[in-house]
């Protein structure tokens, strides 16, 4: 069943699954979803399991919902078209990992944007590397992780037109259960072994100055993938939302490329 907040953009017979991250929706993939979309593909953009609602039904969902949330997706998406690629931004990139991890080539290639295998931006808090210990404790019953400026994006015009997006029309929650929290930390932990048995094309786009996820994130994907078809994009000017910030023009352009190469 879809969601309402899921984006669906008819087009030809190749499609894109865009996968949102943590605590975000499709809206932040709307404008890359548009330009897939005139360049000819078909896209769709679920809202994954757990969001688009409250903080109960975030904190409630775990990794293996939202990945379910990408398969049913991606099969619909695979029954209508030649082939079918996947892009995720932050995890939705990790998510994007695991999907290709799991259906080999059955996915074209992967676009992976601000990649988030460590939570090791300069925003983030020094406190996280407790977080596995904490969720052991009543803690993780009660906290939550709030997010605070910049949202992840760099453009302060821009981000001022989100954070009212974010309270007018709840596009994302600016809070992070901490089981939600706990959720990702493991779900990736897991994903960082399997990158050796993964061998499709590859686009890596990362932000030199990512606020959540350091470059040192995309320099492991690169090291360890299997695949020996790899493109690494660093970019400058943005944050860690990069499919909304400063240079979406540019990072929307080379994942239409690389997608292109590989019909």
């Amino acid at each position: 069943m879809s969601n309402t907040d899921d984006i669906n953009l008819n087009g030809g017979e190749n499609a894109v699954l865009l996968i949102h991250g943590l605590s975000g929706s499709p809206f932040e993939m709307n404008y890359l979803a548009k330009k897939l979309h005139k360049e000819g593909f078909s896209v769709s953009v679920p809202c994954l399991a757990g969001h688009g609602s409250s903080l109960s039904d975030l904190s409630n969902a775990s990794w293996k919902d939202w990945h379910k949330s990408i398969l049913n997706t991606f099969h619909i998406l695979k029954e209508t078209h030649d082939k079918v690629f996947v892009s995720g931004l932050c995890m939705g990139a990790v998510l994007a990992l695991y999907t290709a991890c799991e259906l080999g080539s059955e996915v074209s290639a992967i676009s992976l944007m601000s990649t988030t295998l460590f939570y090791d931006g300069w925003s983030i808090p020094w406190y996280r590397i407790f977080i596995p210990l904490a969720y052991y404790t009543p803690l993780r019953y009660f906290y939550s992780y709030r997010e605070k400026e910049p949202y992840g994006i760099k453009n302060a015009l821009l981000r001022k037109h989100v954070v009212r997006l974010m309270n007018e029309k709840n596009i994302a929650h600016t809070k992070i259960p901490f089981k939600c929290f706990y959720e990702l930390l493991e779900f990736s932990k897991m994903v960082r072994k399997l990158l050796p048995k993964i061998e499709i094309p590859t686009l890596i786009l990362h932000s030199l100055e990512d606020d959540v996820a350091s470059i040192r994130n995309a320099d492991f994907v690169e090291k360890n993938i299997g695949s020996d078809r790899v493109r690494k994009i660093l970019i400058d000017d943005c944050y860690h939302m990069i499919t909304v910030d400063n240079k979406r023009e540019l990072v929307s352009q080379e994942t239409i490329n690389f997608f292109n190469e590989h019909i």
